[in-house]
Parts: structure tokens; sequence; C-alpha cells
């Protein structure tokens, strides 16, 4: 089964030459920030439906969650309770009308045809902004808890796994019947019935060479990490060369932290009070899951002493002015198209960057059609 042409546009600023601002649901206790002195975040549904009716309100373009089965633990608990993804998604989908709506699915949990379903009745609820972002799986005790854990399947195999299941999926949404038999899925004669309205946005994280390779095939965006502007200036460009290697075009994002602060200097206090209530228990927890178990060998790596901010990802700190700055060096010195924001308190933010930050990135990044965000 061949890879099939992904459409040029889907109704976002990176269309056109602008670049694409949505938030990362908070959808898991804890959030992103492994700290007993951050704002209490319950991952509730009604703490999402505010925030993402916010994010429609101030204009940005896309709410994504992630999909969680077993969390961190720590003196937090950190992310122990979490939603389901496509059924929040739907839910959200259907309290907002204009931004996208991305669900994440992992490829070793659920059958194509069961998620070209999911997904196409996202789309019906979305009228058209649905997403699907593609986890191929690296959390061998999330996913061992619960007996689905692939064992024999390394990282690149992974990757096979998930180039099948992508591409059933993508059959089922536009072909009457599908017959696909393939290493790991079979499909005989299959069918799924309503199909998108449109293809959805596909997204997921790979940056590996097969990660790179499978993205440049299936998918239409990538995101990436980077600790500074340097990293993800090489992390995009390189992405993007190694998708117009395979004759492809992929748009690059990152993920990005934002405290905001009456002065730079209070938002640097925020920052160190999140360091005094670092949950190191948590931390050993996340290492776990992904496989370093630094606490238990002595050793440190990148990953594990970004952790030790309290940060789960890059951050910015500052006055609403210094935060544009930021953002602004970040899209002038990189190819990025776009950022997922991630907020310690998601209500009391959203407002202020919808404010005082979105308005000027949308003057100094416009897309160059009009309504191209809409």
């Amino acid at each position: 089964m061949q890879a099939q042409p992904r459409p040029a546009s889907f109704g976002l600023p990176s269309d056109s030459g602008g670049r694409d601002l949505g938030i990362f649901m908070p959808m898991a206790n804890g959030g992103w920030i492994l700290s007993k002195n951050a704002p209490t975040l319950d991952g509730s549904y009604d703490y999402n439906l505010k925030a993402a009716r916010l994010a429609e309100e101030i204009g940005l373009d896309f709410i994504m969650a992630m999909a969680k089965y077993r969390g961190y633990g720590g003196e937090t608990q950190h992310w122990n309770a979490s939603l389901d993804s496509p059924m929040m998604m739907a839910g959200l989908a259907q309290a907002t009308s204009r931004v996208k709506v991305w669900a994440t699915v992992h490829t070793i949990l659920q059958n194509p045809a069961v998620v070209a379903k999911m997904i196409a009745t996202l789309d019906q609820i979305s009228h058209g902004r649905a997403g699907l972002n593609v986890v191929t799986g690296s959390y061998k005790g999330e996913f061992s808890q619960m007996g689905a854990w692939p064992e024999g399947v390394d990282h690149d195999e992974r990757y096979v796994l998930a180039t099948e299941w992508i591409q059933g999926i993508k059959a089922l949404w536009t072909q009457d019947t599908v017959t696909m038999k393939g290493r790991y899925f079979t499909l005989d004669d299959c069918m799924s019935n309503p199909k998108p309205s449109a293809p959805p946005f596909l997204v997921c994280a790979g940056t590996s060479k097969v990660g790179i390779e499978f993205t440049a095939n299936e998918m239409d965006a990538l995101f990436l990490s980077g600790g500074n502007v340097d990293e993800l200036a090489k992390a995009s460009a390189d992405a993007k060369a190694g998708a117009a290697e395979h004759g492809a075009r992929i748009r690059t994002y990152s993920m990005m932290t934002v405290v905001f602060g009456e002065t730079d200097e209070a938002a640097e206090e925020t920052a160190a009070s999140f360091r005094a209530g670092f949950d190191e228990g948590a931390l050993h927890g996340m290492m776990r899951a992904y496989g370093f178990l630094d606490a238990e060998i002595g050793k440190e790596n990148a990953f594990t002493q970004k952790a030790r901010s309290t940060f789960m990802t890059p951050h910015v700190l500052g006055t609403p002015e210094t935060v544009t700055a930021r953002l602004s060096e970040i899209f002038d010195k990189t190819s990025l198209d776009g950022l997922m924001l991630i907020f310690p308190d998601y209500h009391a933010a959203l407002p202020v960057f919808g404010e005082k930050v979105l308005p000027v990135l949308r003057e100094r990044f416009p897309a160059q059609m009009e309504n191209a965000h809409g």
C-alpha cells in the first residue's frame, strides 16, 4: 500500500507562511510542571472546557490532547489521573466552532479500523476540524500493565507497524472496502463509513531517521524538541531537509511553556518557586517510563537535567513583552511553522496571551491568505 498525497492546505496560517499557535490541553493532573508549588491543575474536563473556549475566544489555531495511561507518581501523583484523548476532544469539538481539534492515539493500542471511525466521527462533530496525533509507542510500563506491549518490536520496527496502521486508516477514509495483509494488521474486505469530509490533519513526534521518513511519507507535521533557539533551528532544518529527500513538505512545531510575570524578575521568582517544590519522585517515575532510570544508575543526561528545572518542555519567562520578543526570536531564527503552548494556569494566562502577545505575533508573522487561520 503506497503513501497517499497529502493536502497542501488545512485552513491554518502555515498554509501560506504564517505561524500556527495552539495549546497542549491540560488533560492530566499536574500539567507540565513537576512541582508541589505549581498551580493546581486537576486535569478535569471542566478545566479543559474553559481552556478550550478561551483558546478559541482569543484566536488560537488548534487545541491538542495527549493520551496517557499511567502517571509518574511522586508526592504530587503527577499524571496519575488523565482523560481519554479522543473522547475529550469530541466534547471540546462540540463546545467550539473554529479551532482545530487534534486527538492522540497510540498505534500499538488501537486497531486501524477502530481509529478510522473514531476520527471520522470527530470530523463530523467538529465539521471538518479533526486531526490525529500519532504516537508510535515507547512507554513499555504504560502498555505492559494492560498486556499491550509488543515484545520484540524495537524502535525502528514500531515505524513499520505505524506505517501499516496509518496506511490502513487512510485507505478506510477514502476507499469503499480495504483488504490489507500486513505484518501487524489484517483488513479483509473492511468497510468504514462515513468518510471524513476532508483529510484529517496528521502529526507525530518522530525525529529519528526512520521517524522523519515516516513523517515525510505519511504525516503533515512533526513536533520537535530543542532546548534553545539554535537547537530548534537545526532540528527544524534537518527535519525539513529529510522530508524533502522523500519529496515531501512537512510543517514543524515545538512545545513551549510560558510563564508570565508583572516583571521579568517576578516571572523568574515564580520559576524559582517551582524549582523549590520540585517533585523528585515524579521525575523518577518519568525516567522509568522513558527507560532512562538515571536515578538508579547514578547518572544524569540532558533530559533529566532539563526536567530538574521542573519544566517538562522548553520554557520562556517574563512580562508579555519579553515573552513576545522571545517567541518572535524563535520564529525569526528557525523554520518552525508553529508552537504548541503550555501554561502553569491556562485560565489566568490565556487572556493575557490573547491580549498582549498573540496580536503582535500575528502582525509580525502574517499568513498571506485572507482568513488563513479561520
